[in-house]
């Protein structure tokens, strides 16, 4: 018990668990195999991580997003945690040098990409590895119950055959009763160990406002309440445009999406982090894996997909448990957009066809090959190879990807990285018959050390070039030389988006795609349509409880601070004035007519605003009307 408590204070810095994840971590430890459902911000990471840190041996972590393993890496990392990812756009040799180092218990966490664990290579490395935890992060990707479903997903049961032994924990922030009964049975759970913290947040406000126009609303909002905000919206135009206005009305805002290079994403990023500008617009490419507790707004411009999407990206709103709100803007065109999209996002079978084969051509694939091969994408010059609509060509790559075709990945970053392949001996033999290599290969070891001949190590050209006082370019030449020469191996950054074939190139007439199958997923598509406009137009029932419905969650204990929850306190609250502000108008006006102010003065109404709206009401009704003079008087019978 002390051990675990020891360990968080240790790494973590903490001094206690969070609700439910000592239980958590109890129940990896006892090695049972545990379904942990914990809200966006519940500190889940921390549940497999904790207990992998108690025990020998390696962790396996199994997640889809390259960014969130980066992330979840460089956190360990900065932690003094040994870790490392395994994702497509390594080369075959830093995949073997990876691997190699996780067998040789070099690392505590190995994060892997469900496509990777189907290889030969990592199949016959994890049999050697002294493996101690199985988890499998955003579990929820392995149900077609789920609104992101990974095909890849399902074979994380091979992996489970091959370590019987081993206990595994799933950990997902969002699962219907179909979700979680999905994940038990594709992960053949025994004996599972369930824990669901609640899906209520309670410092946090949901809206939902139907407005004619968002932008001015979005603004009332963003002065009104006064921190940090996301605001979220689909197009990557649209989000420059709505930063570019905020900042013409004084507020601080900055924009980002997937199309940016990674230094612009991390510049934006880094700034809004730090609190250097307050509002950040940006497509939902933004927020996986960003810990910033103070954010206060969380707004949409645009309806999500599903009320999953929803969930997540409005659960950045006040991870410190203080208040803050969530809202999303909609008007009755976006309700007929959201069935729209589904619709455009399910082309016909024979034109998936015709993109899968096109992208064979494109990177030149024969039938049999091209098995988890990696190549720089650009949608615009694709469709203009092939004389494709962009729109319909982007739909068909995704529902290639939902079938387990392909990965793309539109804001992929890999720095570059160096490998000495030859020893110290053969590469002081080198430098001594190769003089001009020698500052060079002299400044990396300076720079990082004697790594660079056990793994690859990530560099920077631009701080070589400063210290030898060369150029950028002159820096790349000679890497790309020492590479050609074999004394090293020289991974070039990347920055461009990245496109994965995760099976063998069929022949297209042969790819195993039904028509039936994506029937199927469109109506489940359509269903999570009708759940989040159902949650928006909903103008009784409290927020929060829509949310726990949805989650299967029963609870009848209503928030209080909805929109919803609100306005019926407001309701109630008119009510209980209303009668008491009536008999003492009433009263008043028995036997003179008397001006607003008059009536304000002689009555002395706690509350002010409630008096004037009871005379409104009373107006409506006919008991009382204003004379020539704006001076109230009774309505008698019959008058």
């Amino acid at each position: 018990m002390s051990q675990i408590h020891d360990i968080l204070k240790r790494y973590w810095g903490y001094n206690a668990f969070r609700p439910l994840q000592e239980d958590i971590i109890q129940s990896v430890l006892l090695k049972q195999d545990t379904l942990a459902l914990l809200p966006t911000g519940g500190g889940k990471s921390i549940c497999f991580q904790v207990p992998a840190l108690a025990v020998e041996g390696i962790c396996i972590v199994i997640s889809p997003l390259i960014a969130l393993m980066k992330d979840q890496v460089e956190q360990l990392k900065k932690r003094n945690i040994p870790a490392v990812a395994l994702y497509s756009g390594l080369t075959r040799r830093e995949i073997d040098i990876i691997l190699d180092n996780c067998v040789f218990n070099h690392y505590k966490f190995l994060y892997v990409s469900p496509e990777r664990i189907q290889t030969e290579l990592f199949i016959e490395r994890v049999k050697r590895m002294k493996v101690s935890l199985l988890a499998i992060d955003e579990a929820h990707c392995i149900s077609q119950w789920g609104y992101d479903f990974r095909p890849p997903y399902l074979e994380i049961i091979k992996l489970r055959d091959i370590l019987p032994q081993i206990p595994v924990i799933a950990l997902t922030a969002t699962a219907t009763k179909e979700v979680k009964a999905d994940i038990l049975d594709k992960l053949a759970f025994r004996q599972p160990k369930v824990y669901q913290k609640s899906f209520a947040r309670e410092n946090l406000s949901y809206s939902a406002f139907q407005e004619e126009d968002k932008e001015r609303k979005m603004l009332t909002i963003l002065q009104n309440v006064p921190g940090s905000a996301v605001v979220y919206t689909r197009s990557r135009k649209r989000t420059q445009q709505l930063a570019e206005w905020l900042l013409k009305t004084g507020i601080s805002a900055d924009f980002y999406h997937a199309g940016l290079n990674n230094d612009q994403r991390s510049y934006k990023q880094d700034a809004w982090i730090n609190n250097h500008i307050r509002v950040i617009v940006a497509t939902n490419a933004f927020g996986m894996g960003i810990d910033k507790p103070d954010v206060r707004t969380v707004i949409h411009m645009d309806l999500p997909d599903s009320l999953e999407a929803y969930y997540q990206e409005a659960g950045r709103a006040g991870r410190d448990e203080k208040k803050a709100y969530a809202v999303a803007l909609f008007n009755k065109s976006d309700l007929e957009d959201l069935k729209h999209r589904v619709e455009q996002a399910f082309p016909p079978v024979d034109f998936i066809r015709r993109v899968y084969q096109s992208l064979a051509n494109y990177y030149q694939i024969a039938a049999g090959s091209g098995y988890l091969a990696n190549y720089n994408f650009e949608l615009e010059d694709f469709c203009k190879t092939y004389k494709l609509q962009a729109g319909e060509t982007y739909h068909a790559l995704k529902r290639l990807e939902d079938e387990g075709f392909i990965q793309l990945n539109e804001a992929f970053f890999s720095p570059s990285k160096v490998f000495f392949t030859i020893d110290k001996k053969q590469l002081y033999e080198f430098q001594v018959a190769n003089a001009s290599y020698d500052p060079l290969i002299k400044m990396l070891l300076r720079l990082y050390g004697g790594e660079l001949f056990t793994s690859f190590m990530i560099i920077s050209e631009q701080a070589l070039a400063r210290q030898l006082q060369a150029s950028r370019s002159d820096i790349e030449k000679m890497l790309t030389m020492l590479h050609s020469l074999q004394v090293l191996i020289y991974d070039k950054q990347k920055d461009k988006p990245q496109l994965t074939f995760t099976t063998v190139r069929f022949n297209t007439q042969d790819l195993p795609i039904q028509a039936r199958h994506l029937e199927i997923r469109k109506q489940q598509e359509l269903q999570k349509i009708g759940a989040v406009i159902d949650y928006v137009t909903h103008q009784n029932r409290c927020r929060t409880l829509l949310l726990l419905a949805y989650f299967d969650e029963i609870s009848e204990l209503e928030c209080g601070v909805c929109d919803n929850c609100i306005e019926k306190k407001k309701q109630k609250d008119f009510k209980d004035y209303y009668y008491q502000h009536r008999k003492q108008i009433m009263e008043a006006l028995s036997s003179q007519e008397i001006s607003v102010q008059q009536l304000l003065h002689r009555i002395k109404p706690k509350d002010e605003k409630a008096l004037i709206d009871t005379l409104r009401e009373m107006t409506n009704t006919g008991e009382i009307r204003y004379n020539a003079k704006g001076n109230i008087y009774r309505v008698q019978p019959n008058s």
